[in-house]
């Protein structure tokens, strides 16, 4: 009982301070913009300021009243009690989770609306973010960036540096540059985007499937005087990589510099190998995706670049990674089907230019090279160009390469790749080209290696399905090479897939050649892959089952990171 005129202790008011205020605030912005509950809110609340809480938090508090007076025994009342400061303490815990996932939701949310790349992809992000902050905002500092912080100013501190190499390798290029008045129409735009120059003066030899290409490879390392540069996304240490490794040694053993350059994401080469090549004198590094603060987090980006240089006057461009796969030893995806192209002449001198500056990233070590190019010793006289491209890249240059190479086709373009995962420039291109009457072919692997890339790639063929493009289905085996062919004299050979990740995540380089009989060299070797495959109907893909058409609208879903 209470003494008339005096008010129970418990039940007075103390005065709100701003601390209460604050919490009451933070409280209601958590509900009112983030959809908190109120269970969930009440425990951050009580956080800042025990008297206030939701009343979710206050009616624990009453339980053990209401237990008492309905009989309870006073064993169960004692065991609540004991159990209460332990509640407590993960209530605090959990809602100071709560509070920093909001905020770096709100903070990323920020982040994207100011840098993501399209509007949809931006609203996707902040609202994913504000949302459900404890999933996205992880996800969206691995995922949700397409610009590689940090690569074209690694290259300030040396900048006389370069400025004087690049002068250098210009003044060697001026002989072998095609002049305007030669150059096939449209190579302006393609210039442009490489920031390379067409070189005349080089020779090519298509290099069919995995034993030609590395015997190819191999012999040529082994020929070296001078240097040798080796760089490719996959290296396992099996059968055909310690043969590549053995390569290398040999050549650094007989004072040649051979620097090795892997990505640590596709590669799975342990010490051992590692170590074995140092000791021989081998230079070998990482590409290092995540170097930099910026790019601590980003698995995203990967150096996709194959490239084998010798001496600066012969290089390898193509799709094959080192790997007993790709010679065709894996019985699930045999027989392999990839192309390669060995190059003789001034291109070598781009392709080495690419690694240099991969490699500088990596090392910021500028390694000392031979920039005069040499002719081809055959005497061919092919025109070509270096495209090298990724996400460190002011503009989306593998988007636009492809872009342009679509709109430009006057006759056929003929594409092979084993991803097809296009953004809306890429499919308006393709039905553009073909309105315009261009024979448009594109070739896919029947064999899969990734299940939400193939399935995602059946809706874009739906998309394209009143279009008159076909689409070919490769048999048998896995279809792994990233060939293009435009019109009749225009060929390019690399490692840009027809996907988003090629055209914004990786660094890509790939070899453009402009010649008329290695162009129809190129273009009998897809005829006859076309020969062996089977040519789709995408207007049939409405009357297959319900769960196969949602797991393909499902696998789209994914297309900005595929």
């Amino acid at each position: 009982m209470t003494a008339p005129g005096r008010r129970d202790p418990s039940s007075r008011t103390r005065p709100t301070s701003g601390r209460t205020v604050a919490a009451i605030g933070l409280g209601a912005i958590a509900a009112a913009l983030f959809g908190i509950t109120a269970a969930a809110a009440g425990p951050a609340v009580a956080v800042l300021h025990p008297a206030v809480a939701t009343p979710a938090v206050a009616s624990t508090h009453e339980e053990p009243n209401e237990m008492a007076e309905s009989g309870d025994s006073s064993g169960s009342i004692q065991q609540e009690a004991e159990a209460k400061p332990e509640k407590s303490r993960w209530r605090k815990i959990w809602g100071w989770v709560l509070i920093v996932a909001y905020a770096l939701g709100i903070l990323s949310a920020i982040d994207a609306i100011m840098s993501t790349r399209t509007e949809p992809g931006a609203i996707a992000w902040s609202i994913s973010l504000v949302t459900a902050p404890v999933v996205a905002v992880p996800a969206y500092w691995v995922l949700g960036r397409s610009k590689f912080e940090g690569y074209v100013e690694a290259f300030e501190d040396k900048q006389e540096d370069f400025e004087a190499l690049i002068t250098h390798a210009r003044k060697e290029m001026d002989p072998v540059t095609v002049e305007f008045e030669t150059r096939t129409p449209g190579f302006d735009a393609l210039r442009g985007l490489a920031n390379m120059r067409l070189l005349r003066g080089n020779g090519a030899e298509l290099l069919i499937d995995g034993e030609e290409t590395f015997d190819s490879i191999l012999e040529g390392i082994a020929a070296a005087e001078d240097y040798v540069l080796v760089q490719f996304f996959i290296v396992h240490d099996d059968d055909l990589g310690r043969r590549l490794k053995n390569a290398m040694i040999e050549r650094a053993r007989a004072g040649v510099m051979v620097a090795f350059l892997y990505d640590e994401l596709g590669s799975t080469i342990g010490r051992g190998y590692r170590r074995d090549l140092r000791e021989a004198g081998v230079k070998v590094s990482a590409f290092n995706t995540t170097k930099g603060w910026q790019n601590k987090f980003q698995l995203n980006f990967r150096n996709h670049r194959k490239i084998v240089v010798v001496d600066g006057r012969t290089t390898w461009i193509g799709g094959h990674n080192v790997g007993d796969e790709y010679l065709g030893h894996d019985p699930d995806m045999s027989p392999w089907r990839d192309t390669h192209v060995r190059l003789d002449g001034p291109i070598a001198i781009q392709a080495q230019g690419v690694f240099a500056m991969d490699w500088f990233w990596a090392q910021r070590e500028l390694l000392e090279l031979d920039w005069k190019p040499d002719p081809a010793p055959d005497g061919s006289d092919m025109p070509g160009i270096v495209v090298a491209t990724g996400p460190a890249d002011p503009l989306e240059t593998a988007g636009m390469f492809f872009v342009h190479a679509l709109n430009s086709a006057r006759d056929r373009i003929w594409i092979t790749a084993p991803y097809f995962v296009p953004d809306e420039s890429i499919v308006k291109a393709l039905m553009l080209a073909s309105l315009r009457g261009v024979d448009v072919r594109i070739l896919v692997p029947g064999i899969v290696d990734k299940w939400l890339a193939d399935r995602a790639m059946y809706h874009y063929m739906e998309l394209l399905a009143d279009s008159n493009v076909k689409f070919y289905m490769h048999r048998p085996g896995f279809l792994h090479q990233k060939v293009m062919v435009v019109d009749e004299a225009i060929a390019s050979i690399g490692t840009h897939n027809f996907d988003n990740r090629s055209f914004r995540l990786n660094f890509e380089i790939s070899a453009v050649l402009y010649d008329e009989a290695f162009t129809t060299e190129v273009a009998k070797m897809l005829e006859r892959d076309m020969a062996t495959s089977e040519l789709l109907d995408p207007t049939t893909f409405k009357d297959r089952s319900w769960f196969w058409r949602f797991s393909v609208n499902f696998a789209r879903l994914w297309a900005p990171v595929l």
